[in-house]
């Protein structure tokens, strides 16, 4: 059996988590997700470099 996860899923998992643990991470969270998501685009969407 092949089990195949994706990251978004996981992290928007663990963030929910988070937030509902402690409501201040908030903001952080919010700011650490869409950093990464615009280096991954930055880096991931240039069209592959050779």
């Amino acid at each position: 059996m092949n089990i195949q996860l994706s990251l978004a899923p996981i992290i928007a998992l663990i963030a929910g988590i988070l937030i509902l643990v402690r409501p201040k991470l908030l903001n952080y969270i919010v700011a650490i997700y869409l950093i990464v998501i615009g280096i991954l685009g930055l880096v991931g969407g240039s069209g592959g470099w050779r």
